[in-house]
């Protein structure tokens, strides 16, 4: 079997991958798509890092091709409709992105609420001229409000458990409902969309990216949203359009936001930076060593269950 690695990183998490395989990557760098294009036709694996794109082309380039074992837990670098199509199967990382992403999900929530970075940056830039008194740079309450999350997958299954032990009332959409059981254990309630934008103290996206959550949170989502709503957002940057965000906080038709992510690549548009009410942070909700490194596992993991059927693999379906 030969395996493609598009990137070299966390080596120790591939020891058993190398040991089984004939497996290429990059010594110190990443491959561009034009060396993995020329190099994939003699390939049964490839394993793309998150921000490599596998489109029809590169598909279509790789007459060998059985799996894509993708580094990331989102998977929308990859035409995944077209390599089922082709009879390729694609597997994702979606267990050690857990709890680092509900974590940080909650501290930016709590970040957002009690104005942390806000006063931090004024405390450090602002030091003649910031006003500091018992009424001055008051902050939100966390416990007793009402997190709505969009999105009750993993992630957002654990970042309810973190929000009720912060007693914190939850609600939540998905595309499809809880079970009963489940909803009782977790002790949260389905509400629709518009509900959930309406009752939110708090609104956490965790939804996955498709042609149907883009841009879920617009303009007219966000003026549904209470005044005094946060909107924290650790999913993918275009379900929230920016534009119309960037108008709310303006407005103060919504209180704050948290973001994780950006709608057009890295970094935020210029208009966000500019704004008190916004805390952002560069892609880093699985920027832990352990998870890179459990990721790396997990990767390695999915290429030797597809191929000897020893352990179980995360597939990707194109629901």
């Amino acid at each position: 079997m030969k395996v493609l690695m598009t990137y070299d990183m966390y080596r120790d998490g591939f020891i058993e991958l190398f040991e089984k395989y004939d497996v290429t990557y990059p010594e110190g760098r990443n491959f561009s798509f034009e060396e993995v294009m020329e190099m994939i036709p003699t390939y049964d694996v490839l394993c793309p890092m998150f921000n490599f794109p596998v489109n029809k082309e590169l598909i279509d380039n790789a007459p060998n091709l059985r799996l894509i074992a993708n580094y990331a837990v989102g998977y929308n670098n990859i035409d995944v409709a077209y390599a089922l199509e082709k009879g390729i199967s694609v597997a994702n990382t979606p267990d050690p992105v857990i709890a680092p992403t509900a974590n940080l999900a909650l501290g930016l929530m709590i970040d957002a609420a009690r104005r942390i970075t806000e006063c931090d940056r004024k405390l450090r830039i602002q030091r003649d001229t910031m006003k500091i008194g018992i009424l001055e740079n008051m902050g939100t309450h966390i416990t007793g409000q009402t997190l709505g999350i969009l999105g009750m997958g993993r992630i957002g299954k654990a970042l309810c458990k973190r929000a009720k032990a912060c007693g914190m009332d939850v609600i939540y959409h998905n595309r499809r409902q809880l079970d009963i059981e489940e909803e009782t254990k977790l002790n949260v309630t389905y509400v629709s969309f518009d509900d959930l934008l309406k009752k939110s103290d708090f609104l956490s996206i965790n939804a996955p990216y498709s042609p149907q959550t883009y841009h879920i949170i617009d303009e007219k989502a966000l003026n549904s949203m209470k005044s005094s709503a946060i909107l924290i957002n650790t999913a993918r940057g275009a379900l929230v359009d920016e534009y119309a965000l960037v108008n709310a906080l303006r407005n103060n038709n919504i209180k704050g936001a948290a973001l994780d992510v950006f709608e057009f690549g890295d970094f935020p548009v210029p208009e966000l930076l500019e704004l008190e009410n916004a805390v952002l942070t560069p892609h880093i909700g699985t920027q832990t060593d352990k998870t890179r490194l459990e990721m790396a596992k997990t990767v390695s993991d999915n290429v030797i269950g597809f191929i000897e059927g020893d352990r179980k693999v995360f597939f990707v379906t194109n629901e």
